[in-house]
């Protein structure tokens, strides 16, 4: 007596094929985020610009001063302005080496252009580019930081910024800071641990309570003088 064909049980199979190419998505979109996450564009190859921690340099001083900003912060606003005068005064007299670190933590108080990310970017295209003036945008950018909630300055405007403070803006500079070359390798750039915000100041990598005060903040803290 012949046996039944066994049937084959083709809805079974179409539903865990259609799992198994689900998982496969979601595998590769989980692979592309990570990647997303990790790779950071574009790194600006200046020797005055640290590939790992995004610091840039300027002066080479016995002591080192680290100051971690957002320019749409108020408060690194500040900070610039009762402090800055004194930092750049211990740079160009020889005592200190200053490393400025980009951060584009209010990305979200900029009503969606960016700012922080496209400032800091600038930044970087400009250090790259002209590292001669590039501590006079830095400087710059503090005159016209924008204000919370606002759009902030548009990538023109950078620009403009940028030959005002005697930056070379070459075609290829320009290209740069319209494209934001650099705003991926700056929104990889992380506070150091045990920061709690911007502005961060770290002297000889100790972490220094600001206190906006440049002799208790800073030139108390150097070994040098």
């Amino acid at each position: 007596m012949a046996t039944a064909a066994r049937k084959t049980n083709w809805f079974a199979i179409w539903v865990s094929a259609g799992v198994v190419a689900v998982l496969v998505g979601v595998i590769a979109v989980v692979a592309v985020l990570n990647t997303r996450a990790t790779d950071p564009g574009p790194v600006p190859q200046a020797g005055g610009i640290n590939r790992e921690t995004g610091a840039i340099t300027f002066g080479d001083g016995p002591d080192k001063v680290a100051t971690y900003v957002d320019f749409m912060c108020p408060y690194c606003g500040q900070f610039e302005e009762t402090e800055g005068k004194t930092i750049s005064g211990l740079v160009d007299d020889g005592s200190i080496t200053l490393e400025v670190h980009p951060v584009t933590i209010l990305d979200r108080l900029s009503q969606g252009t960016e700012y922080s990310s496209r400032a800091a970017s600038a930044m970087y295209a400009v250090a790259e580019a002209d590292p001669d003036n590039a501590y006079a945008f830095f400087r710059a950018l503090w005159d016209k930081r924008p204000e919370e909630q606002t759009p902030g300055l548009t990538d023109d405007e950078l620009i403009q910024l940028a030959k005002d403070s005697g930056v070379n803006v070459t075609a290829a500079l320009e290209k740069s800071i319209t494209d934001g070359e650099y705003k991926t390798f700056a929104q990889q750039q992380q506070l150091p641990e045990g920061a709690t915000g911007t502005p961060t100041l770290m002297v000889n990598d100790t972490l220094v309570p600001v206190t906006y005060d440049p002799e208790t903040d800073i030139v108390a803290n150097l070994t040098s003088r």
